[in-house]
This record gives structure tokens, sequence and C-alpha cells, in this order.
């Protein structure tokens, strides 16, 4: 047993704090400043304010540029003797032996009544739950777990099919809490749940904290000479998944993909030249650079990754000093996350278990909303 608990990362969120809707401006949410010893609040729209009074000269902003996909999906197996079986609702995980979302083989998780076999043919419904033509995926293999690998059709490309038959896969307590309250789908939901930079195709969830910003303020940004470089890091179903042992040590990380291109290399390397701060939009950057980054440099490996990087505050792999040894992230922005949550342990390895808890029971009484569709917080240094 470590000396480390998930219990340390426990607290009580009332229930109408959880956000199930977007703000009604983007850069209109609330935004937590947490520094050493105070913490003061404001809009994100104050954000290029707060950057050059609390981070410094022109950092450097890295994002996360991954789009989600429309990974939800609704099938219908089909019988020995071609006859209509029984629903089955599929969740894109990610590419089978590919590094794009052009792939026609896919990892997916899988709800039905019975399991489903090898071999076996589904016919993809679309939106209105009728048949695709021509639109049949084969189960290739079964991974156990509710999980498969699927092949689609090769004939017509994966983000067409998407376009006919996806839907948005909105956070599992987001539709719950809408169905509870009988709302039903927002159309909304397609633009407020990209970020306004999103491009490459591969996520299931967002990466949240990029969602606060609009094209006019990141505009005020770049004409205060503060650069903005990307990072790609697909963002799985299991970013979201609380640690299921009171041992957080214990806890199997997901596998996500990762790419770090030469051009936001050489933004670092330069930044660190200028003496300018490195400001990670996110737990997906902050995760990324640093699995990206060798022992002993500042500055990450350009190219293509997988990640299973656990970032926690105590003694473990890391120093005995309980500090995460940080190497290339400066400044974080982040959205509230989680009780007993992975990522919540990573924000208090960045700034302090202690500066965070105050911080989020700060938040608490102040009404902030949380998690994804929720505010955000800059922390402007580490612990």
């Amino acid at each position: 047993m470590s000396s480390l608990s998930a219990a340390q990362f426990d607290f009580d969120l009332p229930e109408e704090l959880i956000a199930t809707k977007p703000a009604a401006q983007r850069d209109q949410s609330r935004l937590l400043l947490v520094g050493r010893d105070h913490v003061a609040h404001h809009t994100f729209a104050e954000l290029p304010d707060l950057i050059e009074r609390f981070v410094g000269e022109k950092p450097l902003l890295v994002v996360n540029d991954s789009k989600v996909l429309l990974a939800r999906l609704f099938a219908r197996k089909i019988g020995t003797g071609g006859e209509p079986g029984g629903r089955v609702e599929l969740l894109l995980l990610e590419p089978h032996n590919a590094t794009t979302a052009a792939a026609t083989s896919w990892r997916v998780m899988y709800r039905t009544s019975k399991p489903l076999r090898q071999g076996a043919s589904l016919s993809l419904l679309d939106r209105q739950g009728q048949p695709l033509t021509g639109c049949t995926l084969t189960v290739r293999t079964v991974e156990g777990e509710g999980r498969a690998i699927l092949d689609f059709p090769t004939e017509t490309p994966l983000t067409e099919l998407l376009s006919q038959a996806g839907e948005l896969p909105l956070p599992p307590y987001i539709v719950r809490q809408r169905q509870l309250s009988g709302e039903s789908a927002s159309p909304e939901d397609d633009e407020r749940y990209q970020t306004v930079y999103a491009k490459e195709l591969g996520s299931v969830a967002a990466p949240t904290a990029g969602l606060h910003f609009t094209d006019p303020l990141l505009a005020q940004l770049a004409a205060r000479g503060i650069e903005r470089a990307s990072v790609t890091l697909h963002v799985g179903p299991g970013t979201f998944m609380p640690l299921r042992d009171d041992d957080p040590l214990k806890h199997v990380m997901h596998s996500e993909r990762y790419q770090v291109p030469p051009e936001t290399v050489e933004a670092i390397a330069r930044a660190r030249r200028d003496g300018r701060k490195v400001l990670a939009v996110g737990t997906t950057v902050v995760r990324t650079l640093e699995s990206a980054t060798l022992e002993g440099h500042t500055v990450p490996q350009p190219g293509f990754g997988e990640t299973r990087l656990f970032i926690y505050p105590q003694p473990g792999p890391q120093p005995p000093t309980g500090r995460y040894p940080f190497r290339v992230v400066d400044a974080m922005l982040t959205n509230f996350h989680l009780p007993r949550s992975t990522l919540l342990m990573l924000v208090a390895a960045f700034a302090g278990t202690e500066r965070i808890l105050h911080a989020y029971q700060q938040a608490i009484a102040a009404r902030y909303r949380f998690y994804s569709y929720g505010d955000a917080m800059l922390l402007p240094t580490r612990m």
C-alpha cells in the first residue's frame, strides 16, 4: 500500500454545479486564478491580461487540436439467414493498427443484449434508425469486457459514414441528466463540444480546457505576441474514469495516441532560449508534452507516440519530495475535474494537493460550474 490514497482527492460536489450545458458564450465562462497563496475570480475573456500579469511575458500557449469524432453509432445484428437481429450501440475508441481516423478497422466498446460473436455481421443504422444501404460491419475480434474490433466497409470513407450515422459522444453524465430532466439533444453541442481550433479527427471526448477559447480571444492573444502551438492527443473514454481502488498506484491508465509536430518542438525550443514559459491548455497537453520529453531534457521529441503516463503528487516512480518532475510545462489552464480522478491528481501534482483542494472548495462556495461544460482555472506557477 502506497502512502497515496484516493480518499485524499475526494470532495463533496453539489449535483447542481455539474454543468450539462455550455455557457451562453465560450469566453464568458468563469476563470479561477489560483496563485501560490490566494485565489481570484475572473471571466475567461480576461485571460490575455491575466497571462501577462501572472504567467509572464509572451509565454507559449500549447493547445490540443484533436477533433471529436461522431463516434456513437447504432447497428443491428444480421442473422444467418439475413434477418435483422438485436440492436447494438457502438462507441469508436481507436483505429486498429493505424494512426489516423481514416482507418477501416476500429476498436469499439459495445452494448447489446447478447455478446457479439467473432465473424458476425452488423448493419449500420442511420440517424433515423434505418439500415444504411450496403454498409455491413464485420466483427473481426471479440476482446471481452464489452470491447471488439470491427471492420468497416472500404468502399465508403469512414468520415462519410459517420456524417450519416454518427452522433456526438457526449459524456454519459450529460446525457443522463438531460434525460432525467426531459431534455433532448441540443444542436449547439455539435459546435460547442469542439474547440474552435479542432482539426485532427480522433477523440471520443473533447479536450475541455480549450472549449472556452473564441477566435477573437485567440486574436487578442496573438496581438500581444503570445504565440500558439499545437499538439494532438486523441482523448479516449478512460480519461474521465475515477480511481476504483483506494491505492491509486493500482490504477491502470488508458492508452492514448498523440503527435508532437516538429514546428511545436521548435516553438518550445525558442521559448526556452528566450526565457519564456510554456502554458499548457488542458491535462491532455500536459500528458503529451511530458510523455514526449526525455529525462533530463526540457524540449519534447517530435513524432507520434502512445502514452499511459500517470502523473500524481506522491513518491513512487517520482522523487521522494512527492513532486512530479515536470520537464516542459510551466503553467496550466484546466477545467474542474471529478473527485478521485487521475486528472485531479495530475493538477494536484502540478500545483500542490492542499492548494488545489482549497481552490476547489473556493470554487464550490462561489458556485462555479464543473466538468466538461464547466468553468476553468488558471495555474500560473508550478508547486
